[in-house]
């Protein structure tokens, strides 16, 4: 049984969707079966990992809305190891045809429910909002992971995201929980995010990951070359951070195993 991560924050520009990419590629790089899900309408992850969004026959639009099966949507991409459920614009369609459907939160999780065994990881990537699409993900996912700057503003919209996952375990998904909380785009000279970083630790002390992404020209420039930055330059600092997350991830639900079968 695979353990599904959506990938989400509200507010945009936070490295959201090149964690997804790159967390992906260094997971499959472990030799682990991994399947990213873009459910962004801007398409960037599938873009990032080597599809032409605007080429694509179906979209994860398709899946929702329940015109395709999972099977016939995977994209398998051999240069970046995990496979692809693309994403373009058509999901804003998708998002306002869920509204008028029965168990619209549940169409992802249900859409999955075949090949759940057939990977270790499927990580979402979700629309820097807390709409219909991101709803589908939670509702679908074991966790939720929360990549964020180190400012001001981040600690407000954390706070809300926190508050909708709590809502959705109260109701709809009681097993979803936090993953941990990502510090990206990270810059130690800057005062600010030193202070934003250990108010972090402070109120989540078991939540935050040791891994912290930092700025990264590498990290930047991969996208536009539709490849991770593994793939791209793998001694960059970028994607050691990513190898080292991955890393992180896989310890901590080897460790999570242990306590369960020992209990």
């Amino acid at each position: 049984m695979s353990k599904i991560i959506a990938i989400a924050n509200q507010k945009g520009g936070v490295g959201k969707t090149t964690t997804c990419i790159n967390l992906a590629a260094s997971l499959a790089a472990t030799h682990r079966n991994v399947l990213l899900i873009d459910l962004d309408p801007q398409g960037n992850a599938t873009m990032g990992s080597g599809i032409d969004k605007n080429n694509t026959e179906y979209t994860t639009c398709d899946l929702l809305l329940g015109d395709v099966t999972l099977a016939n949507l995977v994209v398998k991409n051999e240069e970046v190891q995990y496979d692809i459920l693309p994403g373009n614009g058509d999901l804003t369609a998708a998002e306002v045809a869920l509204m008028d459907m029965p168990n619209r939160e549940r169409q992802l999780r249900d859409a999955l429910a075949d090949v759940r065994d057939q990977y270790d990881y499927i990580l979402i990537d979700c629309p820097p909002s807390l709409n219909m699409l991101t709803l589908n993900a939670l509702v679908a996912a074991n966790s939720v992971m929360i990549p964020m700057q180190c400012e001001y503003f981040a600690l407000e919209g954390l706070s809300a995201l926190i508050e909708t996952v709590e809502s959705i375990q109260a109701s709809v998904n009681p097993d979803l929980k936090i993953e941990g909380l990502l510090r990206t785009m990270y810059d130690p000279r800057n005062n600010l995010a030193s202070d934003v970083s250990g108010q972090l630790l402070l109120h989540f002390p078991k939540k935050v990951y040791r891994t912290i992404i930092p700025r990264n020209v590498r990290l930047a420039e991969a996208p536009s070359h539709g490849i991770p930055v593994i793939n791209y330059d793998k001694s960059s600092r970028g994607a050691l951070a990513y190898l080292a997350l991955a890393g992180e991830i896989l310890r901590n639900d080897e460790n999570a195993t242990l306590v369960g079968a020992s209990a």
